[in-house]
């Protein structure tokens, strides 16, 4: 399972042009079953993804296909978690 964070480095207006694009491709992580849940980041510095169902060097590969990523807009941090432990309803996750 991984936790992603995409940061605004360059101006948030760029983005503007690009977001049919990255909502395109942040559909595309739902559908193909790998994104988890996504939302903004608080106050507002960019975006963050809970994604799993893959390696490390796919979700590598699909963020470079994100607009704001291979337009320079964002850069991304990946945190990897191996669940130990968790609810009931995020059983799956476990694997």
């Amino acid at each position: 399972m991984f936790v992603i964070q995409l940061k605004f480095i360059a101006d948030k207006a760029a983005a503007q042009p690009l977001m049919a694009g990255h909502q395109t491709w942040i559909q595309r992580g739902f559908d193909d079953g790998v994104f988890l849940m996504t939302g903004n980041l608080q106050p507002g510095p960019g975006g963050g993804i809970l994604a799993h169902n893959l390696s490390r060097p796919e979700l590598e590969a699909r963020l470079a296909e994100d607009p704001f990523v291979a337009e320079g807009l964002v850069s991304t941090e990946i945190a990897e978690i191996t669940p130990g432990r968790t609810d009931a309803r995020l059983g799956f996750l476990a694997g």
